[in-house]
Parts: structure tokens; sequence; C-alpha cells
């Protein structure tokens, strides 16, 4: 049994967000229909390189970002402004459990599948939208891209170098972080459908998301007042917890609490640095924190990470090194955890995937579909939706998929 057996979710998304929400539910067995443009598709198909598999249409193979966010999903192509294409949609919102969109806000309205529409079709329809600002206020019709968001949400104001330009961060978080939020108010909207019989609407946002990925950060300065800054790698809250530079390369450690800070100076060989009353007390070392990394970047700069690590870890101190991806891929808590995994595409041979994040015990995740060709399966969809072979041909030649 699957976590989320029988739960059909229609896909009508594109790039990120969307994808990786639906993909969130895919892992945890949902049968997926993932919508997209004939002849086109997804564009996070053409996002590459690198690609892998058989070219086909204007790609010249399957991009690995889409499939990044696109296993465990059925793939179909319907041209959403034919009456035809329209039907297959009507069909299909008619007997799945949960629908999400990321077009631009009032997009799907104007074609007639907008939630006020839909909603008619199948009252207990959960319906994600998923957009840039939401689905009211002035932004409203503006599109979303995350580094934008990244930028306009705040996000780019606090990471980078203390003295240096704002900095996006390496991934596409505000996209990813979006999706996993969809997913969860995805599943509480179908429990609460459980107890009423009713779906509802989902407005899902990039910049909401983002505000609320701002936690701690938001946070001081909504108590405290005064607009957060850059700290590199450090932590605006505590010190030292931060990147370091020992002999050889860059490794980070923390001292959270005091018990910590008590341990680092011993393993350091400071114990003098505990009775300085500059730095007694982590409120005390964060007004003295630049005076604090001289005297520790000077400690810990006189031999080899390996060394300080292991050293730092017999003591239980938090610390680890910065690792470069084939480093993580390799590593033996990764692969323990399989945090890589393999499976089967039907053009590309074996391609390897990022494990699943959750471990369920008794409905674990699992790869049952690898991202689909390009319509891979429209036509057993749409036999599903009881459309006869021949009606799946002329659809095929009216260009509605």
């Amino acid at each position: 049994m699957r976590a989320l057996e029988n739960i059909r979710a229609l896909d009508i998304t594109r790039a990120l967000a969307g994808p990786y929400c639906t993909m969130m539910l895919g892992d945890l067995g949902a049968d997926v229909i993932k919508v997209e443009q004939p002849g086109r598709g997804d564009e996070s198909r053409g996002w590459g390189p690198p690609f892998v598999g058989e070219p086909y249409g204007p790609y010249p193979g399957e991009s690995a970002y889409f499939i990044a966010t696109n296993r465990n999903k059925r793939g179909i192509t319907v041209n959403l402004k034919s009456d035809e294409g329209q039907e297959i949609i009507h069909r299909l919102i008619k007997v799945s459990d949960v629908m999400v969109e990321n077009f631009r806000t009032g997009v799907l309205d104007k074609m007639g599948l907008g939630y006020e529409d839909v909603r008619t079709l199948n009252p207990r329809l959960v319906y994600c939208s998923i957009s840039g600002y939401g689905r009211n206020g002035p932004y409203a019709e503006r599109p979303g891209y995350d580094a934008i968001l990244q930028a306009e949400g705040g996000m780019m104001s606090i990471t980078g170098p203390a003295e240096g330009p704002p900095s996006r961060v390496g991934i596409p978080i505000i996209d990813i972080n979006t999706g996993m939020f969809a997913a969860t108010a995805i599943l509480a909207a179908l429990r609460a459908c459980d107890l009423t019989g009713e779906g509802q609407l989902v407005d899902m946002s990039l910049l909401d998301a983002h505000v609320a990925l701002l936690a701690n950060v938001a946070s001081n300065y909504l108590i405290g007042g005064e607009p957060p800054r850059r700290y590199g790698n450090a932590h605006p809250n505590l010190t030292p917890y931060e990147a370091f530079q020992a002999k050889d390369r860059w490794f980070v450690l923390g001292a959270a609490n005091e018990g910590q800070w008590g341990l680092l100076c011993d393993v350091i060989a400071r114990p003098d640095l505990k009775d300085d009353p500059r730095f007694e007390s982590n409120g005390q070392r964060l007004v003295n924190r630049a005076t604090l990394m001289e005297i520790l970047s000077e400690v810990l700069a006189s031999r080899d990470a390996d060394e300080w690590l292991a050293t730092l870890k017999e003591a239980g101190l938090p610390c680890g090194p910065i690792n470069t991806l084939p480093d993580v891929f390799a590593h033996p808590q990764a692969q323990a955890r399989q945090l890589a995994i393999e499976t089967q595409h039907p053009t590309a041979g074996t391609v390897r995937l990022t494990g699943f994040p959750y471990k369920l015990s008794q409905t674990p995740a699992e790869v049952h579909h690898p991202p689909p060709l390009l319509g891979e399966h429209t036509e057993e969809v749409l036999v599903e939706l009881g459309y006869s072979l021949d009606e799946v041909s002329k659809l095929k030649d009216q260009g509605a998929i």
C-alpha cells in the first residue's frame, strides 16, 4: 500500500514549484497525471545541458532539470485552448481529488478552468493554485520567478559576505519550498474533505512561502525593529557558529550553547577564553564577535581541517566539512539513507535521482514511474477516461493532444 493510494492529482504545472509539489504527492503514492502542451511540453524539458536519452521535438534529450522534479507521474499532452482539449480536462477533473496549476493568476480563469468553474464539475476537488504573488493584492497578476522573489522578498539582503554584494541562494529555494508548502496544504485540504465532503481552494504564492522561510530572521526584525544585515557564513544570533579556514581548507564549526563554548575552549587549548569577560556569554560574544573571530581564526588555521574535525567530533561539538556534491553522494551516511537512487528510463536507461527525504515505515515512498516522456501516457489515460482508440486517433489528428 502507498500512503496516498487512490488519490489522483491532475498536474497542470511546469518549471519547478508546481512540479516539485506534485512529485511529492506522486512519491507518496498519488496517481499524478501531468498535462503538457503538445509538441513542446514543460519548458524545463529544454533547461540543459545536461541531457540524457533520445532527441525528440525541439530537445536533444531529457534535461536533468526536468528529470529532477517529474518522477512518479504519468504524462499526457493536451491542447488546453481547444474545445476537445477542454473536454479531456473536464473529464479528468471529475475523477480527480486534486488539481494543481501554476499559471499566472487569472490565466486559467479566462480559459474556464478557474476554481469557481471546476468546483461545479467536482465539489470535492482540492484546487491548488501556485503563483508568484497570490490571488489578491496589487501584484496578483504579475508572473513570479525564484531569483526575483529572492531579491524582492528579502533573502538576498541577508545572504552573502558581510561587506560584499547581496547574493542569491545557490538553489531555487523559493520555488522548492513553495512546492513543499503546497503539498502540505493539499494534504491538509484532503483531510478536511474527508471530514466535510467538500474541496477547497489552496492559494499558494512564492512571496508568501519566501516570507515564511525568513523565520527567525523575520522575527528578529518584527520584535527587535532592526533590519537584519548580511553575516556571510556567520549566524546572526549565535557565535561562534560559522565557517573557518584550517591550514588546508574550510570547515564549519558551531558552539550553540555555553556548555559547547566551554568544550571548544578546552579543545583548542584556550581555557582562558572561558573566563574572559568579553566572551562569558553568547550575548557578550556577539558584541565582541570581531575580536573573537580573530582569535579563533588564528588558532584554527594552525592545523588541517581533518585533524580539527576528528578532535571536535570526539568532543561532541557540532562541526563538518564543506563538501562538494561528489563528496555528498559518496558520504557514508548519505549512502545509508539512500539519498541517491536509480530508476530505469524508457530512452535514457538507468538514471540516478535524489532519494526520498521522507521515510515512512509502513507506506514507504518509491519510484513507480520514471519521469515521463512527452505525451508518453496520453493514450493510456484517455482510454481510462472512456475514449476509444479511434477517438484518441481523431483527437491527435485535430491537434487536441
